[in-house]
C-alpha cells in the first residue's frame, strides 16, 4: 500500500475531520481514507457539449417546441447615401 503525506491542511478543516472522525468511530487516518474511497469511487461524467446540457435541464418540464418561421427572401442592401 501507497502512503501519502498532505501538508498545509487549514486549522478548521483538520478540526472538522477530527470531529467527523471521531462521530464514526474512526481514527483521522481512517477518515480521510474513507472520504477519498467515498468521494473517487462515484464515476466522473463525460464531458457533455452545451445542446446536452440545454436538453437535460428542459427535460423535466416537458421540453420546448419552438415554431420554425418560413424563410423569406433576401432583402436588398440598405442605402446609407454614400
Amino acid at each position: 500500500m501507497a502512503s501519502m503525506t498532505i501538508r498545509n491542511i487549514d486549522d478548521r478543516l483538520k478540526a472538522r475531520l477530527r470531529l467527523r472522525a471521531a462521530a464514526h468511530g474512526r481514527s483521522m487516518e481512517d477518515e480521510a481514507r474513507y472520504i477519498l474511497r467515498a468521494a473517487l469511487s462515484a464515476e466522473a461524467p463525460g464531458p457533455r457539449n452545451l445542446a446536452e446540457v440545454i436538453r437535460a435541464r428542459l427535460a423535466p418540464t416537458g421540453g420546448v417546441v419552438l415554431d420554425i418561421p418560413p424563410r423569406e427572401p433576401i432583402r436588398d442592401p440598405v442605402d446609407f447615401g454614400r
